[in-house]
């Protein structure tokens, strides 16, 4: 490399790679080079230099047809199986004790889930006593199917089964690995021994099933599905169909798992559709995914797996399992749901689910996750709280039968929050309609359009100097505090009106701690009080706006005024009255905003 001026030149050391040295030249190019070079390369500064050790790790099927395509929504639920009790379990830094997991079985119960894998019972202690307690103490409903995972190996078979004695329906799960990777690396077999593993795995469990009581379903998986050739993938699935030989009363499960999730989501679908088409008994067989979210897809795998032809999803709540984990079957259902479609689960009270799942899994869900996250109905934009606000009284003045509300893509109440605290959400970016919506839907006040701007600037102020999201009371104080039935510099004590012609008021006030007796009249009772104060206290304003409504409903109700009033270098003031009375409620509201003006000076 040539010399350069010490000042100009710096190092990189890019960890697995060679020390890169570069520098600044005088046309503003990068120059880059290695220790040992003569001559400096000239372009960008490349970072990340391996992507060439990596290649595209999938199977296109022989194949596309992608008539999965043609379709554009998901048009009924699938069958839901939950995973949670074992993919999810497994995956938790502290797995869940039996009384979390009998805990959590009754939540997937409650929610709606007729299938629930419960664990893998060969595998450990606690996984065997468990599924022992839900058969032994008939904790599970005669509509819902139990699900376990078995390796092919005869006596992790049998022990599963021991532990599955007695169930009134059950899935037995039997996968092995099928992929490239898999075979030459873990296994070092070929083809035809992983078929082999399989087909025997296949016929235990034909044979340990005859010979325990309880009423059994087999399905299988070819494990990372995602990286076999897809051709080797319909062989062995085949031939382990040809063991079981399903029937319409008897169907068998037929699992193509992302156990890595390898490639972008048309590509899964295409190799579902290849499968669908292909597999051997197609009628009786109920083809199932399992998409893992390695590449931020399962969501994306799953709808496009279900447009392909799958009749069946695992999946877990909240998206927990191995790595990055399974698909989140709560993102998957209401995403249906949004489009019109009965998810057959009952995600209602989101908020309690959420609870129950963070207690016992010790997993906390982000914050943007998508439907169950604190934030996700939040806004905190002024326009898309104007918008909102909107479109929430379009609704209301419309009766709307369907959901069209910006930037709600479901209705909160839904899935159990609130509107109060949960979607209009205050700080210092936030805008006169939010705010607005949030003083009418919390507590009852419907500001008038252009004080709930300037209110707007007060509660954006106070937010911006304390730097912080503001509560729906806080913003209640900042109102109450800074507008309503503000009493000094003047203070009322008294009025009293008459009427002979025009209406005549007499005020009594304290003004800079003297007590003054003011008189004036006017067409209108708030008139009279707004002249005897600008003829007795030199107080000048102009155009004077006023509005007033109840509060409650009842005949207890407080009356709230609004008032406006415009100062001489032309900007409105306004105040707020409360009362008992609508007519003290609106004087109280004109003092209110001349105390403001007074104070801004």
């Amino acid at each position: 490399m040539r010399m350069v001026p010490r000042k100009l030149r710096f190092r990189f050391l890019i960890t697995g790679n060679e020390s890169v040295f570069c520098y600044l030249h005088r046309s503003n190019r990068i120059i880059t080079g290695t220790p040992n070079a003569t001559t400096p390369k000239k372009g960008r500064l490349t970072v990340m230099k391996n992507a060439s050790k990596y290649r595209r790790g999938y199977f296109l099927p022989p194949t596309c047809e992608m008539k999965w395509t043609e379709k554009d929504y998901i048009d009924k639920a699938p069958i839901w199986c939950s995973v949670d009790l074992r993919d999810g379990n497994q995956s938790l830094i502290i797995p869940m004790s039996l009384e979390e997991k009998v805990e959590f079985f009754k939540l997937l119960v409650k929610v709606g889930f007729k299938e629930i894998e419960v664990g893998f019972p060969a595998a450990s202690e606690t996984e065997y006593t468990f599924l022992r307690t839900l058969i032994e103490q008939n904790l599970i409903p005669d509509d819902v199917t139990i699900q376990v995972l078995t390796q092919s190996r005869e006596h992790i078979i049998k022990k599963t089964f021991e532990a599955l004695k007695g169930a009134k329906s059950a899935v037995v799960h039997l996968y092995n690995s099928t992929s490239v990777a898999q075979r030459e690396q873990v296994f070092k077999k070929s083809k035809e021994e992983i078929i082999e593993i399989a087909v025997s795995g296949a016929k235990l469990l034909n044979q340990y099933a005859a010979e325990t009581e309880g009423n059994f379903k087999f399905e299988y998986s070819p494990e990372s599905f995602t990286g076999t050739e897809m051709e080797f993938a319909l062989d062995i699935c085949n031939a382990v169909l040809d063991i079981w030989k399903p029937t319409p009363d008897n169907k068998v499960i037929i699992n193509l798992p992302v156990t890595v999730s390898m490639s972008m989501p048309h590509v899964y679908a295409n190799q579902v559709e290849f499968m669908c088409d292909n597999l051997k008994y197609r009628e009786n067989v109920i083809v199932s995914l399992h998409p893992h979210n390695d590449r931020g897809c399962a969501v994306a795998d799953s709808e496009m797996g279900l447009l392909a032809g799958a009749d069946r999803i695992e999946g877990t709540l909240f998206g927990n399992g191995e790595r990055t984990g399974n698909v989140d079957i709560i993102t998957l259902g209401l995403n249906m749901y949004s489009h019109g479609v009965d998810p057959e689960l009952d995600f209602s009270n989101l908020p309690e689910i959420t609870e129950l799942y963070e207690r016992v899994t010790r997993m906390h869900v982000y914050e943007r996750q998508p439907y169950s996250g604190q934030l996700v109905f939040a806004a905190f934009s002024g326009s898309h709280q104007d918008a909102i606000a909107k479109g929430m009284k379009w609704r209301e003045e419309k009766n709307c039968d369907t959901w069209t509300v910006p930037y709600l893509p479901l209705d909160p109440k839904d899935v159990g929050r609130v509107y109060e605290t949960d979607v209009i959400r205050i700080n210092s970016q936030s805008g006169k309609g939010g705010i607005g919506y949030l003083m009418e839907q919390n507590f009852g006040y419907d500001l008038p359009p252009k004080m709930r701007e300037d209110f707007g600037y007060a509660v954006k102020s106070v937010s911006d100097h304390l730097h912080k999201e503001l509560m729906p009371d806080e913003v209640l104080g900042i109102f109450q505090k800074e507008y309503v039935n503000v009493n000094a510099p003047i203070n009322l004590i008294d009025y009293h009106f008459n009427r002979n012609g025009d209406v005549k008021v007499d005020l009594t006030i304290e003004y800079n701690g003297e007590t003054k007796s003011l008189h004036g009249k006017g067409n209108g009772r708030l008139d009279a009080v707004s002249n005897a104060i600008k003829e007795n206290l030199s107080i000048r304003y102009t155009n004077l706006t006023y509005k007033e409504h109840a509060l409650q409903e009842g005949s207890g109700a407080q009356a709230v005024a609004y008032v406006g009033i415009t100062t001489p270098d032309g900007k409105t003031v306004w105040g707020a009255g409360i009362h008992d009375d609508i007519i003290a409620a609106s004087i109280q509201a004109l003092f209110s905003a001349i105390n403001r003006m007074e104070k801004q000076g």
